[in-house]
């Protein structure tokens, strides 16, 4: 890599990935390098003013550190419920100010840089498109496993975004059921309400109950059960566990065959702490889809684990989206 003294003037971009807790940011290379980094917390300050204000402190003081005072081509953040047309985020129940906030203008008038953004699962394919395995793909969907399930539709190269910038929520497709899964969205039987970690551990709750099986679970306090101790017990060979992600990586499976017909993507991209599960979720996943799937996209869509680490994903992915920002 260059020495730092010696880059030219726009040769970084400042990603943002602004979270209910904390708000991280990091100065990124063209080559998805993270230069420096840092993080302030989300909660704590009086309005939205008060909050930019912080941040801009603490990016101007990581920028001298960094030796980055001047060299940033623009800003991408990544923040839930965010609307890239407007630039404002709308209805974010994880942040304590007034909606709608306009995140975006505000960034641009304390920083005097073009700042875009766009939300969580969006950024997650912005970034798995510029630097990682989706890198020369062209039609691909980026499904999110974790808290909830989301996702980020690239279709001819382009990131889906829709009228009002919130395209691609497929965690919130209806899938079949008993209709006694209540999402967060305040609709039953999401695809959230099966294959996020909430939903592998009710899964998981219902089995229990309804089994006599020996199973490890049944001595972990239910307080305290989780999808990453389910996973940890399937791997061990515990049957109830392997039973959960079979059933979960079904769900998910047919819910995929159903959205090949949407955009012929060449690949799906799976990220997040239920992904971690690996083969665990994954081959039910392909076999449910391979066998619901349309005789034109049979055999022809890849299942790919996401390159970016989690760590920095959120912070690639909203970097991503800078570059392509003019400048002022």
């Amino acid at each position: 890599m260059k020495d730092i003294k010696d880059m030219k003037e726009k040769d970084f971009v400042l990603g943002i990935d602004m979270g209910g807790t904390n708000t991280e940011f990091a100065v990124v290379n063209a080559r998805g390098e993270i230069i420096g980094r840092d993080s302030i917390p989300t909660v704590g300050h009086k309005d939205i003013y008060d909050f930019v204000s912080c941040l801009k402190g603490a990016v101007d003081a990581l920028l001298e550190r960094t030796g980055t005072n001047g060299c940033i081509r623009a800003i991408g953040v990544g923040a839930p419920c965010a609307n890239q047309y407007t630039g404002c985020i709308e209805a974010a129940t994880d942040l304590p100010w007034d909606s709608p906030i306009p995140l975006a203008s505000l960034l641009e008038r304390a920083f005097s840089l073009p700042t875009s953004i766009t939300n969580d699962a969006n950024a997650a394919a912005a970034g798995e498109m510029a630097y990682g395995h989706a890198r020369g793909l062209k039609n691909f969907i980026m499904i999110t496993l974790g808290t909830g399930v989301g996702s980020g539709i690239v279709c001819d190269g382009h990131l889906l975004s829709g009228s009002r910038g919130f395209a691609g929520e497929l965690g919130h497709v209806l899938v079949r059921g008993n209709g006694d899964r209540l999402c967060g969205c305040g609709r039953y039987d999401c695809l959230e309400t099966y294959c996020s970690a909430k939903g592998i551990v009710r899964t998981a709750k219902e089995m229990l109950g309804n089994s006599d099986m020996d199973s490890e679970l049944r001595s972990v306090p239910e307080e305290s059960l989780s999808a990453k101790t389910i996973c940890e017990a399937a791997q061990r060979g515990d049957v109830i566990a392997k039973d959960v992600y079979e059933f979960t990586g079904k769900i998910l499976g047919e819910a995929c065959a159903n959205f090949a017909a949407f955009t012929d993507p060449e690949a799906y991209i799976i990220f997040g702490g239920v992904a971690k599960a690996g083969d665990l979720i994954v081959e039910p996943m392909r076999q449910a889809m391979e066998r619901n799937m349309l005789h034109l996209y049979k055999d022809r869509v890849e299942i790919l684990f996401s390159s970016l680490k989690d760590a920095e994903a959120a912070l690639l992915g909203a970097s991503a989206l800078a570059w392509d920002m003019p400048e002022i």
